[in-house]
């Protein structure tokens, strides 16, 4: 039986992140993907010639490389990759939009800011008060108990329209609790998506896996594809051996999982818990990408980069009463980063809203296939208000349409119910009842991507590295 210093469940950001930071420390490490493709929850496919992005609509976390102190440029001096080999391109503006106000906001943090000033005068102060709040709270108290952070906007924000608005795209990008997020995590989206913002390699999502995968093949780390876990034999508190469902099996000292938390502790045997339903995610999501052949800026709709929209009096996010719940969603146009003349040659137009996973699990073939038509067209039919100079038929440009629902991200990466933030309940320190297993990822709580990269890091560090390097 093969033994590795180190054993990643997972090919994801946060995996790969993680095996870079032990490779480079010289350490003997093995990544065991279920699937045949990197990337995780963030990913591409190819489908009739067209390759899509799954997942990135952004990332996250955009600073100059000037700010050496901010949070992407660490993580790439601690994953030793180079900044230009990303070849990133920032967003051009984008808004929220709710009955009757917007708020447009952009890589420049005052923008939104003279946004809010114009349509929420009386609230500004209190913004303010929580913007610089938000900048200056201590990093410590990210690692605190669970505390609402609804509760905690109304010290600063008294108006329930900007505090739905502020939640809207910070939710969507970063929250696995329904109606609500932790404190610690609402500050840590705050800042990503209002204090820096948004951008994304000209290559979408590919170009980011093969830089990170190039990383720690080039630092002798072992990668299995299609190598799914079956167990985790545990003896005396410690992980033994991992069982693979190819009938192999291996050992580590160390075992980092990116699977989830009810993913990981069902592998678990003998078991740690009997109560795993309840540490189930309840947030799935559906999403429609529709390629055109012109590009959006001809329609007029060139401006938008991404778009968190709610259609009803009050924002909700929650677990969706019909297949797709079309109250709110968020639309992105790739179209609308900064290519400057690397400009994509097709306009293409995604829109993710939340969706029932408990009802597509539910159909069979031939009425999934009648859902994912029916829903496609309602979603589309959604977005339409949204867009500015709407004044005529875009459908006889449709070139290639693709939709997925909770049933294909369970399909594909296992998650429970499809939840693509997980459970609700982060565990912080990753550590679990098993001395030597060790969570990763989205439940250890950093989420989106540059998010789930930065936990594979601090993740290796804690329990891999502590005190090396």
């Amino acid at each position: 039986m093969e033994h590795y210093d180190v054993a990643i469940i997972g090919a994801g950001m946060s995996g790969l992140s993680a095996g870079i930071r032990c490779a480079h420390f010289g350490r003997k490490v093995v990544i065991l993907e279920q699937h045949n493709a990197p990337g995780g929850l963030n990913s591409f496919y190819a489908k009739d010639g067209r390759k899509y992005d799954v997942g990135l609509h952004a990332m996250t976390n955009f600073a100059p490389p000037s700010e050496r102190r901010a949070i992407f440029n660490k993580l790439l001096r601690q994953l030793r990759i180079d900044r230009s080999e990303l070849n990133l391109i920032e967003q051009r503006s984008s808004r929220i939009a709710f009955p009757g106000t917007d708020l447009r906001f952009s890589n420049d943090e005052a923008l939104l800011e003279s946004e809010v000033a114009q349509a929420f005068p009386h609230q500004i102060d209190g913004f303010k008060r929580l913007s610089e709040t938000v900048r200056g709270f201590d990093d410590r108290e990210l690692e605190a108990p669970y505390r609402s952070a609804r509760v905690w906007v109304e010290g600063f924000v008294s108006d329930p329209l900007l505090q739905d608005m502020i939640f809207c795209p910070l939710m969507y990008y970063g929250s696995a609790v329904e109606d609500d997020m932790d404190v610690g995590q609402f500050v840590v989206m705050f800042r990503s998506i209002f204090h820096e913002g948004f951008a994304r390699p000209v290559d979408g999502i590919r170009r980011l896996i093969r830089v990170v995968l190039d990383r720690y093949r080039k630092l002798g780390g072992i990668r299995k594809m299609k190598t799914g876990v079956r167990r985790l034999r545990i003896e005396s508190g410690k992980v033994s051996r991992i069982e693979l469902e190819n009938g192999g099996e291996i050992s580590a000292s160390v075992v980092l999982s990116c699977a989830g938390l009810p993913e990981t502790y069902a592998l678990i045997q003998p078991p740690v818990s009997e109560d795993l339903p309840s540490l189930q995610g309840r947030l799935s999501f559906a999403e429609t990408i529709a390629v055109y052949r012109s590009l959006p800026e001809t329609w007029g709709w060139g401006d938008d980069t991404i778009v968190f929209f709610n259609r009803s009096e009050r924002f909700h996010y929650r677990d969706a009463s019909d297949a797709v719940d079309l109250a709110s969603g968020v639309l992105c146009f790739p179209n609308n980063f900064e290519f400057g003349d690397r400009a994509l040659s097709e306009g293409v137009v995604r829109v993710t809203c939340l969706a029932n996973h408990d009802l597509w699990r539910s159909y069979d073939e031939a009425e999934y296939a009648e859902a994912k038509r029916v829903w496609f067209e309602r979603i589309q039919g959604a977005i339409l208000p949204l867009m500015p100079e709407f004044t005529r038929d875009f459908s006889s440009e449709l070139v290639a349409t693709d939709m997925f629902t909770p049933k294909t991200v369970h399909r594909f990466t296992r998650r429970s119910r499809g939840a693509i933030y997980g459970s609700p309940t982060k565990i912080k320190d990753g550590k679990t009842p098993v001395s030597n297993l060790f969570l990763c990822g989205t439940d250890q709580g950093y989420l989106g991507i540059v998010g789930s990269m930065l936990s594979g890091v601090v993740m290796a560090n804690e329990h891999v590295l502590k005190g090396v390097g």
